[in-house]
């Protein structure tokens, strides 16, 4: 089981990383969605606050089924739940999109 988690993060690992980039680069945007679906994660019963199941230690509160840290998936906006009770909102090149015509409209 924890092995398919570290499977199931280096093939997601475009994925973890748009979630440290938004997580370091803050986005109105992104922070928005993310609080909300935090909200849900905190109401779900797989959410690990101790971190038995993350797959990197100390990243808690991560998701038992996963194993992601949650502080990251849920700034993904190319992530879903995988229980299904949030979708990803737009793919990865979509998103880098989005936000080259944000940062080109606050240096305007």
């Amino acid at each position: 089981m924890i092995l398919d988690k570290y499977l199931n993060a280096f093939k997601n690992k475009k994925k973890i990383l748009e979630g440290i980039k938004n997580k370091i680069f803050k986005y109105e945007h992104v922070e928005a969605e993310a609080a909300i679906r935090m909200a849900t994660c905190k109401a779900c019963p797989s959410i690990d606050n101790e971190g038995s199941h993350c797959v990197v230690p100390y990243t808690n509160p991560c998701c038992k089924e996963c194993g992601c840290s949650l502080s990251l998936k849920v700034r993904s906006l190319s992530s879903e739940c995988p229980l299904g009770h949030w979708k990803a909102l737009m793919d990865e090149s979509t998103e880098l999109k989005l936000i080259k015509q944000l940062d080109n409209n606050d240096t305007n």
